[in-house]
């Protein structure tokens, strides 16, 4: 019996482990999870119960957004992902960004200023490009769709590169992106939700400031938080602001000596089974035959400029600007090439982009054409970005 558990465990698990704990393996999992949503999606034969399930709604109500009502929950599939299950992702993603923020590269103002000014350029670019392209159109909404950068597939690139990126500049990356996502979350909150119901954000405030005083009483975050966590996602999801910043909000209250064991439970179940879940349920998008002319419009251009051209341009700017001022110096043995070359990949938005655009859109044709321009734009990014890290040799110290 020995020998059958050691063969399972050197065939299957062991295996299974090295790929959950490779850097790379997320984006190969989502890249997996678009190409699988996208053929599903297209063929005859499946097309339409795929995209009724998503659609399926599941507590027989005919409201599927906010409401005032008692107990009211997202009500089908789709909504079920992006409003609960999300929230799990930006628990995760704010507990990263606070554990950054307190001991990591963003905790020393002098490490901090380069990647958190480099974040803002790479914020502001793409939506001014999106906002001159869509202005006074009915797609002027979108523009915080290409501001985002998809950490896990920016990373998971970068990787792929192995010694052709050298340590520094793939934590100058990571604390880009996280400022980034922090960006993103912030525009959520501010721009991106209903109207306000102002009983809800009281009750959702006070629920805040009871689980810093447990924090302050109990000296860590135990089980009552969690379950005063769920009350606060509930009051949310109906106050207006976007139910998944209550994520974010809970994991702003995770004390720092605890961020590290949260991040750990967390990190598997969030990119193994809710982002795959997340990309499959939200590149469900079915393809026009005469796809071309069907992107050929301001709102894709203004994606694809904005992430492909915007990202790396804002980012580069505000370096250039930054170290002949003396304010910053770039990170250790990268060159102006090297940096250029990762920025060109931050342009690849995926997770985030897609969930800013089916918040700023009611129409599914606007949705579509904004995730097939994103899927542009991202493989674009992804694909010159790769080529420039990959031919640039790298600096010496």
């Amino acid at each position: 019996m020995q020998v059958v558990i050691k063969y399972f465990h050197h065939r299957f698990v062991n295996p299974l482990k090295q790929f959950i704990y490779d850097s790379r393996s997320i984006g190969i999992i989502l890249l997996s999870c678009t190409i699988i949503s996208l053929l599903i999606s297209n063929i005859v034969s499946t097309k339409t119960i795929y995209l009724q399930l998503l659609e399926f709604n599941f507590l027989n109500s005919a409201d599927t957004t906010n409401t005032f009502g008692l107990l009211s929950f997202p009500n089908t599939p789709l909504l079920f992902i992006n409003d609960l299950l999300m929230t799990f992702f930006f628990f995760l993603a704010g507990m990263e960004i606070k554990r950054e923020l307190i001991v990591g590269e963003l905790a020393s103002l002098k490490n901090a200023v380069l990647p958190i000014s480099a974040a803002i350029g790479g914020m502001i670019a793409p939506a001014i490009i999106f906002y001159i392209l869509n202005y006074q159109t009915n797609f002027q909404s979108g523009w915080g769709i290409p501001m985002a950068t998809d950490i896990a597939f920016t990373l998971g690139v970068a990787s792929l590169l192995g010694n052709k990126v050298p340590l520094s500049l793939k934590v100058f990356v990571t604390a880009l992106a996280i400022i980034d996502d922090l960006g993103a979350i912030i525009i959520i909150a501010l721009f991106y939700g209903v109207v306000i119901h102002f009983k809800y954000l009281i009750l959702s405030t006070l629920i805040v400031l009871l689980i810093l005083l447990l924090n302050k009483i109990l000296r860590k975050f135990s089980i009552l938080q969690i379950i005063l966590g769920i009350l606060l996602w509930y009051s949310t999801f109906h106050s207006g602001i976007h139910a998944t910043v209550s994520g974010v909000i809970l994991a702003f209250c995770v004390p720092t000596n605890q961020l590290q064991k949260y991040e750990h439970r967390l990190r598997i179940p969030v990119y193994f089974i809710i982002l795959p879940l997340f990309v499959l349920a939200n590149t469900a998008i079915e393809l026009p035959q005469n796809c071309l002319s069907y992107i050929n419009n301001s709102l894709s251009w203004g994606i694809i400029a904005g992430l492909f051209l915007g990202k790396p341009m804002g980012i580069c700017l505000v370096v250039f600007l930054m170290t002949q001022l003396k304010w910053a110096s770039l990170p250790n043995a990268v060159s102006r090439l090297q940096l250029f070359g990762a920025s060109v990949l931050c342009g690849i938005g995926f997770t985030m982009s897609i969930f800013v655009t089916t918040l700023a859109f009611e129409s599914n044709a606007a949705i579509n054409t904004g995730k097939i321009a994103i899927l542009i734009a991202s493989t674009l990014s992804m694909i010159v970005g790769y080529t420039i890290l990959r031919i640039i040799k790298p600096k010496s110290v």
